[in-house]
């Protein structure tokens, strides 16, 4: 969200902000500067859905999107001048797509007194963002439809995310569970359709209830949608999330800047180093680190690489699921083949955790350029070999075109990112109207589609893996010379070559590495278009060597919430392909 990169985002930030200005100047309690350069304003809980409709619907620009909702734990920050007194700070993160910019409306809350008012009328997104926050930190939303537990079981006690829980296990008491509290917990899990907001009953019939999931080969992982039938035809599908949740976040304020890293290949753990990105980004931006521009070009062509392991895997599994078994062993023989280059560049395949803080882990090793090259050349024939398979398969068209349908408001209403908001005809890709780490350098089309349906999804996707080969082929073309790491003294960890000529720098080298930089205090938020839509993370620095919150928002989370909306009125075998082809995996859900 760097607004500094792009001039006519910040003019329409600057006029988004000079507006609540004019119509809420008596109402807002402060103005807060992040470094990203986001407006950011402070309102008291009475005025934050007056202040957001506004946003939405009389604001030039207009905000379109509820791009996040989150909350922190005041209570043990130190640096806090200029802003309110709050001991919880509930936190909007809005979009606008048309004016390219991005604004963000903070509430304070007292400690005994932390409940304010619901705006899933405003968004339907912000349902799973409330919850959420009623989950990880016990903030109340008055007027929320359905406000229980989310990725916690329901018997859960606390709060996660609040600065007095255990961030490990061994602070904690080793886990027992009697004879008494398993029947407790049992109990807990039985189905009630009531809980569910599900009848029993039509005025003519009887519903059926069937559990997907959390087991079932076609949920891609451990994912749970519990389905109100009338016969095959679906009334209500409702997801159920969690299972995956490992608590990323708290890791994040617990780990140091640096030794976080590898955390965060984990989240979208299909998009490799494209996660580490946003995250070392932001570290930079509170830094004031500015990375050598080879380090830019080599980031892009690693994240491209990535991508396109990430979508072929889709497009295997896409393909699979609605009945076509062939695809996917020609496809995961191509993605083998990328990751075996991505190994003879990182070390490791999946989870390289590649990029650091000022730089990537070390420099491109001898010989890369043959690979790329290798890539290149076998590559663009078996995409079109695959369009042959699949996207002209009369069979597959027939079971996903018309079916998951939506338009370009619903996908701003649901937040709605990435290759699903293309799919509706709306061409708004990140690297091409927030260019980062040198994309404005990068000629590359941005692929649309206009039926919003779920093979118009596959269809974005299968387009934008010929273009990241476009990315890929102009970063070997155009590597530039110098530096795989930035010198700035923040950087982690220097160069370990130096560590050789004086004890001064290998005492440097070994605080670095074990404690990790002390980042000055601060706030920002980056983002990335990453394999599924966009990424990003709200970091707050209290001045120390680990974060004060990490806030991950990712695509995931967001795209899951839509499916009783596009799955209605469909049968079962349609919501096959309708989850296929959000492409989503649950760690990137749950984190």
């Amino acid at each position: 969200m760097e607004l500094g990169n792009n001039t006519a985002s910040s003019a329409k930030a600057n006029d988004a902000l000079e507006y609540v200005r004019r119509e809420f100047a008596a109402r807002i309690l402060a103005e807060q500067a992040t470094c990203e350069g986001m407006p950011t304003v402070w309102v008291d809980r009475q005025d934050i859905k007056a202040l957001l409709r506004a946003l939405r619907d009389d604001a030039s620009p207009r905000f379109e999107m509820l791009f996040d909702v989150t909350a922190i734990d005041e209570r043990l920050r130190v640096h806090r001048e200029g802003q309110p007194d709050s001991a919880f700070t509930v936190v909007y993160h809005l979009m606008s797509f048309r004016g390219n910019c991005d604004f963000r409306i903070k509430v304070p809350l007292a400690e005994n007194d932390i409940e304010l008012p619901t705006v899933t009328d405003l968004w339907a997104s912000a349902s799973w963002y409330e919850r959420e926050v009623w989950d990880m930190f016990g903030i109340t939303f008055a007027g929320h439809p359905n406000l229980h537990r989310l990725v916690l079981p329901p018997t859960w006690e606390g709060h996660p995310l609040r600065k007095e829980h255990p961030a490990r296990a061994t602070e904690m008491e080793p886990y027992s569970l009697s004879d008494e509290d398993q029947d407790y917990e049992q109990e807990a899990l039985k189905f009630k359709p009531e809980d569910w907001g599900m009848k029993r009953e039509s005025e003519n019939s009887e519903f059926m209830f069937l559990n997907l999931g959390p087991n079932h080969p076609s949920v891609h992982g451990a994912f749970r949608v519990a389905l109100q039938l009338d016969g095959e035809v679906l009334v209500d599908a409702v997801p159920d999330i969690g299972y995956h949740h490992r608590g990323a976040e708290k890791m994040g304020e617990r780990q140091t800047w640096h030794t976080f890293i590898p955390y965060t290949d984990r989240i979208d753990y299909l998009g490799g180093v494209m996660n580490n990105l946003p995250y070392v980004m932001a570290v930079e931006k509170m830094a004031g680190i500015k990375v050598p521009e080879r380090v830019k070009v080599i980031r892009i062509m690693l994240c491209e690489m990535f991508r396109i392991c990430s979508h072929l895997l889709f497009y295997g599994t896409f393909t699979q699921d609605v009945g076509q078994l062939s695809p996917i062993f020609y496809m995961f023989v191509e993605r083998e083949r990328i990751f075996n280059i991505i190994e003879s560049i990182c070390g490791a395949r999946m989870h390289p955790g590649w990029f650091r803080i000022g730089g990537v882990a070390q420099d491109l090793p001898n010989g890369w350029e043959k690979l790329v090259q290798e890539l290149l050349d076998f590559m663009p024939p078996r995409l079109d070999e695959y369009d042959s398979m699949v996207m002209n398969n009369g069979i597959l068209k027939r079971r996903t075109q018309g079916i998951g349908a939506y338009d370009t408001e619903q996908a701003f209403n649901w937040g709605v990112t990435g290759a699903g908001l293309r799919a509706t005809g709306l061409e708004w890709d990140f690297r091409k109207q927030r260019p980062y780490s040198g994309y404005d350098q990068m000629e590359f089309d941005v692929p649309i589609a206009v039926n919003g349906d779920c093979y118009d999804r596959c269809a974005v996707r299968a387009e934008e893996m010929r273009q990241s080969l476009r990315i890929i082929k102009q970063c070997l073309d155009n590597m530039p010379l110098g530096e795989y790491k930035s010198d700035h003294p923040l950087t982690t960890p220097p160069r370990k070559e130096n560590t050789m000529q004086d004890i001064e720098t290998l005492i440097n080298h070994f605080l670095s590495v074990s404690w990790g930089p002390v980042i000055p205090e601060n706030e920002v938020t980056m983002a990335v278009e990453a394999t599924k839509g966009i990424n990003s993370y709200y970091l707050i620095s209290d001045g120390g060597t680990n974060s004060y919150r990490t806030r991950i928002r990712t695509p995931s989370f967001a795209h899951l919430q839509m499916i009783p909306e596009i799955s209605r009125g469909f049968m079962v075998s349609d919501l096959i392909a309708i989850i296929a082809s959000i492409d989503f995996v649950m760690a990137d859900v749950d984190r």
